[in-house]
């Protein structure tokens, strides 16, 4: 399997700093000529996640086809590593998966409370990418613009149905977790609604950004979606929007997550989104299942990420939501 990562610069925002452009650090996984290809990079990932075998810049594979495009969202405070799990089972059967580490909201780089609260910005990450790969002298000519699906995990499930058309009203969601579980910000910024405030009167690219959060940032190229535990942050979606995506959207989610739960989440997105399918992935399935399977030093240090319930099987899980991925692209002609 060929990998390959880069960073490029998106000149039409800017960093969270106002010190130039904003970020885009992405990663992708893609089928591999194996005749060509150098030792393998399959040593222990940094990220605590268990790595797949890799071959670090190795050429694409021959093939006269052009290959799908599948862009991945991580979630909240995380790294598109944890989905190399569905990558690298994508990879294998011919697409080309890539995905971005969202500036501001991702371990790859130090956290901002901006990252965490401007959720939309992520959409536009996703297809700069796109853009990015389509010209890239590496793939240029091997992608097909007209196979581009999506799959995002927890927050990174917002991005995707921003992509599709979803349109963002903060106030919304402010109103719904009023006074419930989710009316205070993630771990890494506990105190996140408080901040809100001090940023509009202090920051003006922060300001730029909140005025930018309901519009429509829809990529029509498009064709469907792959969400895996939507995070609380749908409920900001105007129902109206939602119910406009006409596109192929599986929403796959465990009867034991407390980060996103099932009925406030995925199974209210299911009831609006017209075209949607609801996947459950057991009774017991927590919100981590759907990230890599874990280091024993990171099943240590991390244990409410790392460990499962009994009976619940990682590997299992993302094998069957491999197989639900593709048959979902498969079913948009690929």
């Amino acid at each position: 399997m060929g990998f390959a990562e880069g960073m490029f610069t998106d000149p039409s925002r800017p960093h969270w700093s106002g010190e130039g452009s904003r970020p885009v650090r992405w990663s992708a996984w893609y089928p591999a000529d194996a005749g060509r290809v150098a030792a393998a990079d399959d040593g222990p990932a940094s990220s605590g996640f268990r790595r797949s075998p890799r071959y670090r810049d190795a050429p694409l594979a021959a093939g006269a086809a052009p290959l799908p495009l599948v862009l991945l969202s991580h979630g909240t405070g995380g790294t598109v590593a944890g989905l190399e799990w569905l990558a690298h089972r994508l990879a294998a059967r011919g697409f080309l998966v890539a995905g971005v580490d969202h500036h501001g909201n991702t371990a790859r780089e130090a956290y901002r409370p901006e990252g965490f609260l401007c959720w939309w910005e992520r959409a536009g990450d996703l297809s700069r990418l796109a853009d990015h790969l389509l010209a890239a002298p590496r793939f240029a000519g091997r992608i097909d613009p007209a196979r581009l699906h999506a799959a995002g995990f927890s927050l990174g499930g917002h991005a995707v149905l921003a992509l599709l058309g979803a349109i963002t009203e903060v106030p919304r969601f402010l109103a719904w977790a009023a006074g419930g579980p989710f009316e205070r910000g993630p771990r890494e910024f506990p105190d996140l609604g408080g901040r809100i405030a001090p940023l509009l009167a202090e920051s003006a690219v922060f300001r730029e950004s909140w005025e930018r959060q309901s519009r429509d940032y829809r990529d029509a190229r498009l064709r469907t979606a792959l969400l895996m535990a939507p995070a609380p942050t749908v409920r900001a979606f105007t129902p109206e929007s939602l119910a406009a995506i006409r596109l192929p959207v599986v929403l796959a989610v465990g009867g034991a997550d407390r980060e996103a739960p099932a009925a406030e989440c995925a199974g209210w997105l299911h009831e609006v989104l017209p075209a949607s399918r609801l996947v459950s992935l057991g009774a017991d399935a927590g919100h981590y299942v759907f990230l890599g399977e874990c280091t024993p030093q990171a099943r240590r240090a991390e244990p409410d990420i790392c460990r499962d319930a009994p009976g619940v099987d990682r590997a299992g899980v993302h094998a069957a939501m491999a197989a639900l991925a593709l048959d979902l692209f498969a079913e948009a002609g690929d």
